[in-house]
């Protein structure tokens, strides 16, 4: 789970400041504010991540990546080629990291790590991207236990790097020195670290830990497929329900074995009941199934029954609202334990009421318990929804959560440049720094209604009556 993160010269941001990532993350803002840019960041590291290009700094992404960046200048912030993109975060580790120093039988352990990066432009090859500086630190409570990172230096006309840590020794191996190579992607150290020192193993530790944050990485966009009539099923199991929501009936077949507990002692019930049992507490259907059309085919049908009607029909035959929602709430339930999901709008095409009813399936989902285990889902949002903030707060002065579970953000375009500017939620669900106007004026409306509605009034009186 992501504790801190913070960004420099990405896109419209110079500087996002601290952000605090929280259970649940919010970021609200006017369109083009740069609220997406968060989430579009992270999902470029991941793309990174999983690139077979161990060479390629970024992966910006490419036709049927979750995000496509563009080139580095695009991406920059001003498309100025000479920012650096300087970015760095915590994480809480699934289980504590332990390992020992073999030179002097040191043991280290930590419950989180930071990482730092700053990714650049060469100085003579102004089309390659070379990473400056990378750095791990390992903390144990907020405690710094070591750290660990290369750094670029230059050496007559080519770069080296250098490797160097704080409060860890490396003890080089005898023989001929030899310079680092370049870093793999942005985030790992190269085979020679290891190779160069007695005592690097723990490098690779870092390396690997590091990529099972961004493999626990899930988005789902603000535009979903449209409802089908029929959906094919294989019995493959698909690892998210897809950046478009393609993969949202695979998902609650794959699923159908397992039970989630929406909470600490509460009961366990199958996948699909609790799919239907939100999407009926969200006012937006009475039932739902998925059945297939025959033992002899691989296809499916979703059928929903609806308020106020006694028969059962098709997902495309009910409002357009239910098909965008149903891959919201299968990813919330559906992802691994320890995953973290990014959504954008995920209130799209709700009315009111339904939005406001999400808020409490996103608390349901950071509270939800599968095999007697919390499920520790993280939920960073980016959404438009008053009402949907409107019932988390409500559910913060109630206790039903606690403020620390949730983070909220206001992306501020009225100062140049924008700042990301934190939301200060009291326990009582208040917020006390309210930006101006931050979802419309509405007193203002009402006044110049009112205003309007006397002025109608008054020239309707001293209009004179027609004669007889």
């Amino acid at each position: 789970m992501l504790k801190q993160l913070r960004i420099r010269n990405f896109k419209g941001w110079k500087d996002t400041g601290d952000i605090r990532m929280a259970p649940i993350s919010l970021f609200f803002g006017a369109n083009s504010s740069g609220k997406s840019s968060i989430g579009q960041f992270l999902m470029m590291l991941k793309q990174t991540v999983e690139s077979p290009d161990r060479k390629a700094v970024f992966y910006p992404g490419g036709k049927n990546s979750a995000v496509q960046l563009g080139s580095y200048q695009e991406m920059v912030f001003h498309r100025d080629p000479g920012n650096k993109i300087i970015f760095d975060y915590q994480w809480l580790l699934p289980e504590i990291l332990k390992f020992k120093d073999p030179v002097n039988s040191q043991d280290f352990s930590g419950d989180s790590l930071v990482f730092h990066a700053d990714v650049g432009l060469g100085d003579k090859d102004q089309h390659t991207l070379v990473v400056d500086r990378l750095k791990y630190e390992l903390l144990e409570k907020d405690e710094s236990k070591l750290s660990i990172g290369m750094e670029r230096r230059k050496s007559g006309t080519k770069s080296e790097y250098k490797v160097e840590a704080t409060h860890y020794t490396l003890r080089r191996k005898q023989g001929r020195a030899w310079s680092f190579g370049a870093p793999v992607r942005f985030y790992g150290f190269p085979d020679e670290v290891v190779a160069y020192h007695q005592n690097a193993d723990c490098v690779q530790e870092l390396n690997l830990h590091h990529e099972k944050l961004f493999r626990s990485l899930y988005y789902l966009g603000p535009l979903r497929t449209k409802a089908e009539r029929l959906y094919s099923w294989t019995g493959i199991r698909p690892e998210s329900v897809g950046y478009q929501g393609e993969n949202t009936i695979a998902a609650i077949l794959a699923a159908r074995s397992r039970k989630i507990s929406l909470g600490y002692k509460r009961p366990a019930k199958p996948f699909e009941e609790i799919i239907a049992f939100k999407l009926k507490a969200m006012g937006l259907i009475e039932e739902f199934k998925v059945n297939p059309i025959s033992e002899q085919r691989q296809e499916y049908e979703v059928k929903v029954h609806t308020k106020g009607s006694s028969d059962w029909v098709d997902l495309p035959d009910v409002g357009f609202g239910i098909s965008q929602v149903l891959p919201v709430l299968v990813q919330c339930f559906y992802a691994p334990a320890g995953s973290i999901i990014i959504m954008e709008q995920p209130e799209i095409h709700l009315h009111p009421s339904a939005q406001s009813a999400l808020a409490d399936v996103m608390i349901d989902a950071i509270n939800a318990r599968e095999n007697g285990k919390d499920r520790n889902i993280q939920l960073i949002i980016e959404t438009h929804s008053e009402h949907f903030l409107r019932r988390m707060q409500r559910r913060i002065a109630e206790d039903v959560v606690s403020q620390e579970k949730v983070s909220a953000y206001f992306a501020n375009i009225t100062k140049t440049p924008a700042t990301l500017d934190p939301l200060q939620i009291d326990i009582f669900g208040n917020i006390q720094n309210w930006p101006e106007n931050f979802f419309g004026n509405e007193m203002g409306d009402i006044t110049e209604q009112a205003k309007a509605s006397i002025k109608k009034r008054m020239q309707k009186d001293e209009k004179p009556e027609a004669s007889e």
